[in-house]
């Protein structure tokens, strides 16, 4: 069945994993965007909190604080203020508020603002507590805390902030250097899609999905029929070199018989596949073949064909690997029970289409793999020369790309396969 051409695996493979690459550094850049927001505000928190324990134990302000009672206060925000800049220079901080017990500022970067009272939550016990507040400088992350005397007296309060537009400022030095973890994390990204594209070309050259898929079908087809045949041959120059012998010695009876019977097996078989309205050689030589191959396997074949099984949707080449895959697989299950047989049914359904059974009396397979059975590179066997996990994979490919179904069940274990039929799938917008 022809398939409409397209972008190439290779080419989509490079955008699935550009694209991947720059999904992968757009969540990054996000995380070291809220990371760093996070740590900033942290960072404040800390140096505010610092800042004003440290303030409050400071002996110039006890004693500007205790000078306060007895003084006018401009001459303790005389003394203070200067102090309380420098510190706001020194611990990059925006403001730093020394005021008394109820809250009237001694200090303040603003110096209209001293006298007034402070806007922020003071405690009504002798604590420090860090909170975000709307002061005069607008939103900012503050710590307050305790001035006492020695005897444990509240004497007064100091409060260190850094407004939210600072934490800004500073989140904003610090973006270039996530942006340029992302800029480098996308760029190993579409490296290694270029990478992959080449190696995907060097596999697929530039053919589209559904051309590779064929490809791989043909080449399954291949092998499972050039496997059959191979068997087919092998049985038929085992009886020929037998009905030989048999001649030279004589035993012309036991020669006839032999070549009578081997002749009789494959009628069978063929009378089956002609008796259908569309017969299609290709499975007829596939199901002869493994019939062979099934009697040197030591394997009970077993195959009923009805002869009104409508016309396969499906081409040759993709009904060959269907049927070859199936049967391999369940030779291969058969192969390890004692009681060694694998059927093969095809019928019409009741729409109109197909339904082909292949069953086995191997152990089965368990229900939480009946799933996984049919994932590319998945296989419950050991890998071999012609390597494994891909033929039920791609029989689900081309069952479901032509419409149609495959499943599984157990006791004994049979892969169902049905199809629409040739037409309906023709008549199909």
């Amino acid at each position: 069945m022809p398939h409409t051409s397209g972008r190439s695996i290779a080419s989509r493979v490079f955008l699935v994993v550009l694209g991947a690459a720059v999904v992968i550094g757009a969540l990054v850049a996000v995380f070291l965007v809220v990371e760093a927001q996070r740590a900033i505000r942290a960072e404040a928190e800390r140096v505010t909190a610092a800042t004003a324990v440290a303030l409050a134990h400071s002996p110039a302000v006890v004693a500007g604080l205790q000078a306060e009672v007895d003084d006018e206060d401009e001459a303790v925000t005389a003394a203070l203020e200067p102090y309380a800049s420098v510190v706001v220079e020194d611990a990059d901080l925006d403001f730093i508020t020394i005021m008394t017990p109820d809250g009237i500022r001694i200090t303040h970067p603003d110096l209209t603002r001293i006298g007034g009272h402070y806007l922020g939550t003071i405690p009504t016990t002798a604590r420090t507590l860090t909170e975000e507040f709307t002061g005069t400088l607008g939103r900012s992350v503050r710590t307050i805390a305790p001035v006492t005397t020695s005897r444990g007296e509240l004497i007064g309060w100091v409060a260190a902030g850094v407004t939210t537009e600072s934490i800004s400022d500073t989140l904003l030095r610090r973006l270039p250097l996530s942006l340029g973890i992302t800029v480098g994390l996308v760029a190993l990204g579409a490296g290694g899609a270029v990478i992959a594209r080449r190696l995907t070309r060097r596999i697929a050259g530039d053919l589209p999905p559904g051309q590779l898929r064929d490809a791989v079908s043909s080449y399954e087809s291949i092998r499972t029929l050039g496997e059959a045949l191979r068997a087919q041959t092998h049985e038929h120059g085992n009886r020929m070199h037998a009905a030989v012998a048999l001649l030279e010695l004589g035993r012309t009876a036991e020669a006839i018989e032999i070549l009578t019977e081997t002749s009789r097996q494959s009628q069978s078989l063929v009378d089956q596949v002609t008796a259908r309205r569309h017969g299609d050689p290709a499975v007829g030589a596939l199901l002869l073949g493994k019939a062979s191959q099934a009697k040197e396997r030591g394997i009970d074949w077993r195959v009923r064909i009805e002869p009104d099984t409508p016309r396969t949707p499906l081409s040759p080449v993709d009904a060959v690997s269907v049927l070859g895959n199936l049967v391999d697989n369940a030779m291969d299950a058969a192969a390890e029970s004692d009681d060694r047989w694998v059927q093969v049914l095809l019928r019409p359904s009741g729409d109109g289409g197909i339904v082909l059974d292949v069953a086995d009396s191997g152990p089965g397979i368990p229900e939480s793999l009946r799933e996984r059975i049919f994932d590319q590179g998945y296989s419950t066997k050991p890998a071999d020369a012609q390597g494994r996990g891909v033929g039920l994979a791609l029989v689900r490919s081309v069952v479901t790309g032509v419409g149609g179904s495959v499943t599984v069940s157990d006791d004994p274990t049979m892969f169902r396969v049905v199809l629409p039929g040739a037409q309906s799938r023709r008549s199909q917008p």
